[in-house]
C-alpha cells in the first residue's frame, strides 16, 4: 500500500505545473496534499477509481487540506474538534480498517515567532487528538509539520536556530509527540540520510540544495512492523516542496 503527502502550495498553480501527471505516475492508494489554498471546487480535478475528501480554510487561498482514496473510508472527519484550531482546514481524518489516516498541514509560527504561543497550543491539543486516536487503533500521520526535528534535518542548522520551524519549542514539541508512542518512519530507516523536503524560493536554494525536512510520515509504534519503507521525491518538482510516500505492508 503506498501512501504519498505532498504540500502542493497552492493546487491551482501545481496543477499548472503538471501535478495531475505526477499524481497519475505516482500511482498512490493515499494521495494527502497541504496548503491546497483552494475552496473545493475551484479547481476541476477528479481522477478515476479516487474518492477525494476536502478540508478548506475559512479564509480564501489560505491553507487548506484534502486526501484522494482508492480505497473507502468506514468515516471521514475534518479539523480536531477544536473551534479555536478549525477554521483554517488544517486536518482530515479517514477511519480505515487498520489505522486513522490524518494529514495534516501545522501552524507555521511565522516572522518573528508571532505565531508561537499558538503554534504551542496546536502542538498540545493536536498531540492529544492523536492519542485518543491511537487508543482506538493504529495511526499514520502525514503532512508538512513545519519543524526540522533534528540539525541532519536542516542545512543550516546554526544560522536558523531561532527561526520558525527550527525553534527549541517547536523541535521540543516533536520530540514530545515521538515520545508518546509515534516514530518519525524515514530517520528510523535512514537514521544517517541527509534528505530534504523543503527548499525556499529565495537565494536559489533548492539548485544549491539548501533545504529543511519538514514533511513526514510518523507512525503509532506498533505500526512499525509494516513500514517497508520512506522515500522523499526530491526528483519531483512543481512546488517548494516535494511528495514524501510512505509503504505500508497491511
Amino acid at each position: 500500500m503506498k501512501l504519498i503527502s505532498w504540500n502542493v502550495n497552492g493546487l491551482r498553480a501545481c496543477e499548472g505545473k503538471g501535478f495531475s501527471d505526477i499524481f497519475r505516475q505516482l500511482d498512490a492508494d493515499f494521495f494527502c496534499l497541504q496548503e491546497t489554498k483552494m475552496q473545493h471546487g475551484q479547481l476541476d480535478i477528479a481522477f478515476e477509481g479516487y474518492e477525494s475528501y476536502w478540508n478548506s480554510a475559512e479564509k480564501k487561498g489560505y491553507s487548506g487540506t484534502a486526501v484522494f482514496t482508492r480505497h473507502q473510508p468506514l468515516n471521514v472527519s475534518y479539523g480536531i474538534g477544536i473551534e479555536e484550531h478549525d477554521h483554517e482546514g488544517r486536518v482530515v481524518t479517514l477511519e480505515m480498517n487498520d489505522f486513522f489516516l490524518v494529514c495534516c498541514y501545522t501552524p507555521n509560527s511565522q516572522d518573528g515567532l508571532k505565531r508561537l504561543d499558538y503554534r504551542m497550543q496546536w502542538e498540545r491539543d493536536f498531540q492529544a487528538y492523536l492519542q485518543r486516536l491511537d487508543a482506538v487503533k493504529p495511526v499514520v500521520l502525514c503532512g508538512d509539520l513545519n519543524v526540522a526535528h533534528e540539525e541532519i534535518d536542516i542545512k543550516n542548522p546554526k544560522t536558523n536556530r531561532h527561526n520558525a520551524g527550527f525553534t527549541d519549542e517547536e523541535r521540543e514539541q516533536f520530540s514530545a509527540l515521538l515520545s508518546k508512542g509515534f516514530t518519525d518512519t524515514f530517520r528510523a530507516l535512514y537514521p544517517e540520510q541527509v534528505t530534504y523536503s523543503w527548499w525556499s524560493y529565495r537565494f536559489q536554494a533548492r539548485q544549491k540544495n539548501a533545504g529543511w525536512r519538514i514533511d513526514y510520515f510518523v507512525v503509532s509504534n506498533r505500526l512499525m512492523d509494516h513500514v517497508a519503507d520512506a522515500r522523499i521525491h526530491t526528483d519531483i518538482f512543481g512546488s517548494d516542496h516535494c511528495p514524501v510516500e510512505l509503504d505500508l505492508k497491511l
